[in-house]
């Protein structure tokens, strides 16, 4: 120990980062709050998002608002600032032989303006708009000569992220820059190796160390490239190492269930109570779970396969394999409707043959819930269907065989583990999605699973025509709902709001339903009404309404985005669609085509439309094709935000970047299950040093990613 500090090379990097020179607690404290940096290793994975080219610097004549970030030397030759309070900014004049542009602040306007001097040279940094058909430059970094020259060699310099707290501190990235320099004059020798020198010799990478340092300071742009593959490359490795070390070992511990035969009840369905064929992609997803069930390991498969595509057949037709060996079954749904149409599909199909099926929710009142807890627990209920109540502790299963999870991503890692936990033994895990996941985000969020893809519609289903509608046309979207209505079809008009709000100027669906209702007024017309404040009885009382066809027209919330069946639906109106992301559009979409009628989408929209809105009403009006769409979605909105990283347990990623760096991590799955199937423990001196470094990653990453 040294001065509080531990200085193995196993632990230095655990150092607490107030004892980096240049840090002290006062500062500690900012960077903990703003940036989560604890330790010596966070600041380490604190990567530059830019860089500058220190070489080439802008005559003030030739900015243009189409510029990108640019580099300018000058003198500031005035500044003040203008107005009070919340409007108060700080502008200035910035001059060179050429010309002169205006600079402005609108925020640490006394911290910066402290920092001024008139004619004074400085180096600019910053991005040239317009502003009032006047160019200027807004938040520009500024330095001295002396500054610039004791800044990083070489021709490119770090820019970091940091924040107005930050930089009333100190912290600007000029300043987290120098923490970095202080950092790597006490770090290095102490970061190890981590890759197996079989990866880095296939790819010719940098040491670690090397590649820390050239992402930090690096002298040019081709030694920065080279670094970031490689710390891209890692980050994803051991993710995928992760992943697919728990698969392995989840296949050689858990022994699985043998469902040894496909017998009377699975057969008897097929032959005499299938409502349609099978399709091709049906078949070939029957079989890769048949032989996941029969092989001796736990089966644990995710089902993808878009709306409509038949996914509950399969779940169907593999529960009723479980039952054929003696087995019972659950079904668990996100939401009560959702798992209320479950139960009502599978009673209405297993009824005639005496399978005894049951549906526990929240809902469920006392007296039924004590007689299916009954059931289940004797043995005399074969399949429970459910929501977050299968959870529960007094659900107690006979013999569970088989779980199927429907909309995987609404459940929390510890929900479903919770119910993996149900039987004796571990039950083969069925996971189903009818969100398509693009294949690398996949590969992240379910690469301990195997996948099969449901990948073509039943026969006789007509594709859905997709439209965009501006408001102004909402008159003649009428007539045409109208003339649908006149045919003996049924309408959905779904809004993104409740009640109006005051931030949001998107249609909310009390002011809709006010209007739908003057224009498709009774007796001629019947319209239902659902959304998520409304009491569960009173929800499915209007949905009933509206599945029976009692009412024509279901305005409502993206509450039935899920949950909702009725294949004489053949319109589906989105009001303000340019709210609403491209999953839930693909969702809402498929409430309708479930029919033998032509079938459509009209995306309402008002005129003004951001850049992403116009991609995501093109794509929707492009395309049907799930995998296109969530491919298009993961590009605008990244992992993140699209799979839902609270539920999903999507890993936070320091560098790498599953849009752009599919090729590497195709490249990094296939090194790590190479190392896997030659060495499944990680137990030879060659992998030595990623076996300690896995388990550092297992440490300081919780594990996400058990998905059963």
């Amino acid at each position: 120990m040294e001065n509080g500090k531990d200085t193995s090379t196993s632990s230095f990097l655990s150092t607490p980062i107030e004892y980096l020179k240049g840090v002290g607690p006062q500062r500690a404290d900012t960077l903990k709050k703003q940036m989560q940096i604890f330790i010596f290793e966070d600041l380490l994975y604190l990567f530059p998002f830019r860089y500058i080219d220190r070489t080439r610097f802008y005559p003030v004549k030739q900015l243009h608002a189409d510029l990108p970030y640019v580099q300018m030397k000058g003198q500031i030759l005035s500044f003040q600032s203008v107005g009070q309070g919340r409007t108060k900014r700080l502008t200035a004049k910035f001059g060179d032989d050429t010309g002169q542009v205006d600079l402005v602040w609108f925020q640490g306007v006394k911290w910066i303006q402290e920092k001024l001097r008139k004619n004074e040279t400085y180096i600019l940094f910053g991005k040239p708009s317009l502003y009032k058909n006047t160019l200027n430059i807004a938040h520009p970094e500024l330095e001295t000569l002396d500054e610039f020259k004791n800044s990083p060699a070489g021709t490119l310099q770090a820019v970091y992220p940091s924040t107005e707290l930050m930089k009333r501190k100190g912290l600007d990235s000029k300043g987290i820059w120098k923490l970095q320099r202080n950092l790597f004059e006490q770090i290095r020798g102490h970061i190890p190796e981590n890759l197996p020198a079989a990866v880095r010799s296939a790819y010719h990478f940098p040491s670690r160390e090397e590649a820390f340092r050239s992402i930090h300071f690096p002298e040019n742009a081709e030694e920065c490239s080279k670094a970031q593959k490689r710390l891209k490359f890692e980050e994803l490795f051991f993710i995928q190492l992760r992943l697919l070390k728990i698969k392995t070992q989840r296949s050689l511990e858990n022994k699985g269930i043998v469902f040894g035969h496909v017998g009377e009840l699975f057969h008897t369905f097929y032959k005499e109570h299938l409502p349609f064929s099978l399709t091709e992609a049906q078949k070939r997803v029957i079989r890769e779970i048949r032989q996941d069930m029969g092989s001796g390991h736990q089966m644990n498969r995710l089902l993808q396969g878009d709306v409509g595509s038949g996914k509950t057949m399969v779940a169907l037709l593999s529960m009723l394999i479980a039952l054929d060996n003696g087995y019972q079954a659950a079904l668990m749904a996100p939401t009560e409707i959702l798992a209320i149409q479950h139960a009502n599909t599978l009673h209405r199909q297993l009824e005639s043959m005496g399978i005894q099926t049951a549906l526990l929710t929240g809902s469920t009142r006392k007296k039924a819930r004590t007689e299916i807890l009954a059931g289940i627990a004797d043995g005399s209920i074969r399949i429970l269907i459910g929501t977050h109540a299968l959870l529960e502790d007094p659900v107690v299963f006979q013999k569970l065989g088989l779980v199927v999870i429907d909309e995987q991503h609404r459940f929390g890692v510890a929900q479903r583990a919770k119910l993996w936990q149900k039987g004796n033994h571990p039950p083969h895990i069925l996971v189903m999605t009818a969100t398509p996941i693009p294949r690398t985000l996949a590969m992240t969020l379910y690469g301990d699973l195997d996948t099969s893809v449901i990948d073509e519609l039943p026969p006789g289903r007509k594709p859905i025509k997709t439209t965009h509608r501006y408001d102004s046309s909402r008159l003649a979207v009428f007539g045409f709902i109208r003339d649908e209505i006149a045919k003996g079809r049924q309408v959905y008009i779904v809004y993104p709001l409740i009640q109006e709000s005051e931030t949001q100027d998107y249609k909310d669906l009390e002011d809709g339903f006010e209007s739908i209702q003057k224009a498709f007024p009774l007796p001629t017309y019947r319209v239902s009404i659902v959304h998520g404040k409304m009491k569960p009885a009173d929800k499915d009382m209007e949905m009933q309404r509206f599945a029976k066809g009692e009412t024509q027209i279901m305005v409502a919330t993206t509450v039935i985005e899920v949950g909702v069946d009725v294949p004489n639906a053949s319109v589906m109106v989105i009001e303000s669609a340019e709210r609403f992301g491209l999953s839930q559009l693909h969702q809402l979409r498929g409430r309708v085509g479930r029919g033998a009628e032509h079938s459509y989408c009209i995306l309402m929209t008002g005129n003004k439309l951001s850049e992403d809105a116009r991609t995501r009403i093109k794509t929707m009006v492009g395309t049907q094709d799930g995998f296109k769409v969530a491919q298009v979605d993961l590009e605008l909105r990244g992992p993140g935000d699209l799979s839902g990283t609270q539920q999903s347990g999507m890993p936070t990623l320091k560098i790498a970047d599953l849009v752009k760096d599919q090729n590497i991590l195709e490249h990094a799955r296939q090194w790590a299950g190479k190392i896997l199937a030659d060495d499944p423990n990680l137990a030879t001196p060659a992998h030595q040093s990623t076996a300690e470094a896995l388990r550092h990653h297992e440490k300081r990453n919780p594990n996400w990613s058990m998905i059963s």
